[in-house]
């Protein structure tokens, strides 16, 4: 009797822990949390976001809320508004360091330096333990050494930070777009699926020839006046868009005109040939060797390697989202979706492409590693970035000069090497999370 009041205890104990939530998506999650490897890596990401996001908040050589004259200001917060040109600095700041001036109040933040602040008085790569003169107070140590013109490391580091993520992520984001909707049109249509009528399939051949024009050798002269300003990346992106513009505006004049017979006669493109065929041309070029050739005719810019990333790493993203689409346009949703009279285009956008996002958020999960180490490796060879931006790779580079400065090498190589092992964990989680084979019973 003891047992069976024993054996019935647990397993309503079973019951009662068993996941109400028995959706996929809840399911990814409760396998993601298995890997606690994956979970620790996901909340030092969370920590390193914090950082980037509020990266002046906690390194800056303006004090975060200070009284002066009788006037509570907020410098940080108002250097914002003056970067957007909605505000200006009064005289005395510009002309004065923010340490000079006699507050009434002043807090600073944490690490009370900026990634440009030059201490006079610690140059020429002072140590983090090295005796380190004129110091305010303990707040105003280089905790992490500084560099040859006595900008403080810690400051780089965090501001670094920054950089780091958004290249991560705004070229990955770049990178998404366009392997999503090029692996969309391969996997989707395939080669005897995607049909469109004659006046179209005309009309937006001629866009793109007229765009091509107008976009690239009309604007010859300003496209080479961008490349000796250092404008060459949105010279060559506003050219893209009058390309687009224009094979838009052709499929909007062949809506009407396809009404007559035959211009409205179907023709198939094989779109799966044609995509394939490309990412095969894209993969042919080396990426390393096309980012140089990128840099060295552009100005250097953290802005111009984001998009330059972000154009070459779209290829994995389109061939895992083609495969996967080749499965998905063949289940029973979409042949109902089908039967049901919706347009091609609203079932692939609304209902097979949501679905077949599994193996993309891996893909970009490992693309930002590979991203954050491309950044670090152009940075440390001192091209792609200007020379007033302080990133990992370039504060390494910095450490060729001097081996003694040992923080220069040290602190940054860990940081790029923390990340990077960061975002292939969580890869490696997600890989684990979303294959169908796990389930959490």
């Amino acid at each position: 009797m003891l047992f069976r009041k024993k054996t019935e205890s647990a397993i309503a104990q079973q019951i009662q822990d068993r996941p109400t939530d028995r959706s996929y998506w809840a399911n990814v999650r409760r396998q993601f949390a298995k890997n606690r490897l994956a979970v620790w890596a996901l909340r030092f990401f969370w920590a390193i976001l914090f950082i980037a996001v509020f990266a002046d908040f906690i390194a800056n050589e303006k004090p975060l809320v200070c009284r002066l004259d009788g006037q509570t200001m907020f410098p940080v917060v108002r250097q914002y508004a003056v970067k957007l040109g909605l505000a200006s600095w009064n005289e005395r700041f510009v002309t004065q360091s923010w340490t000079e001036h006699k507050y009434d109040f002043a807090l600073f933040p944490p690490i009370p330096y900026s990634s440009t602040t030059i201490d006079k008085y610690n140059r020429n790569f002072t140590g983090p333990f090295d005796e380190q003169r004129k110091l305010r107070s303990p707040q105003w140590r280089h905790w992490m050494g500084t560099d040859e013109l006595g900008r403080d490391v810690a400051a780089g580091m965090v501001h670094g930070t920054r950089i780091a993520v958004s290249v991560g992520v705004i070229a990955m984001s770049i990178a998404s777009v366009i392997g999503i909707l090029m692996g969309a049109l391969a996997g989707y249509f395939g080669d005897n699926r995607l049909k469109v009528s004659r006046i179209r399939l005309l009309l937006s051949f001629l866009g793109l020839l007229a765009g091509i024009f107008y976009g690239f050798i009309a604007r010859s002269f300003a496209i080479s006046q961008g490349v000796q300003e250092g404008k060459a990346v949105w010279q060559l992106a506003l050219g893209i868009l009058i390309v687009i513009a224009s094979i838009a505006l052709g499929n909007l004049l062949a809506t009407p005109l396809r009404r007559v017979p035959i211009l409205g006669k179907k023709v198939n493109i094989a779109a799966d040939i044609l995509v394939m065929r490309f990412i095969e041309v894209v993969n042919s070029i080396p990426g390393l060797l096309l980012i140089l050739s990128i840099v060295a005719i552009t100005k250097p810019s953290v802005f111009n390697i984001m998009v330059i990333i972000g154009f070459i790493s779209w290829t994995g993203i389109a061939r895992f989202i083609r495969a996967e689409l080749l499965r998905v346009r063949n289940l029973e949703f979409i042949e109902a979706a089908q039967a049901m009279g919706f347009s091609e285009m609203r079932i692939l956008f609304r209902h097979a492409i949501p679905n077949a996002l599994t193996p993309v958020l891996i893909a970009i999960a490992f693309g930002v590693a590979s991203a954050i180490l491309t950044e670090a490796f152009l940075s440390f060879l001192g091209i792609g970035v200007s020379a007033e931006e302080v990133t990992w790779g370039a504060l390494l580079n910095l450490a060729r000069t001097k081996f003694q400065a040992w923080w220069l090498a040290i602190f940054p190589g860990f940081a790029t090497f923390i990340t990077v092992t960061i975002f292939n964990l969580i890869g490696e989680g997600l890989t684990d999370a979303l294959d169908p084979r796990l389930k959490t019973q």
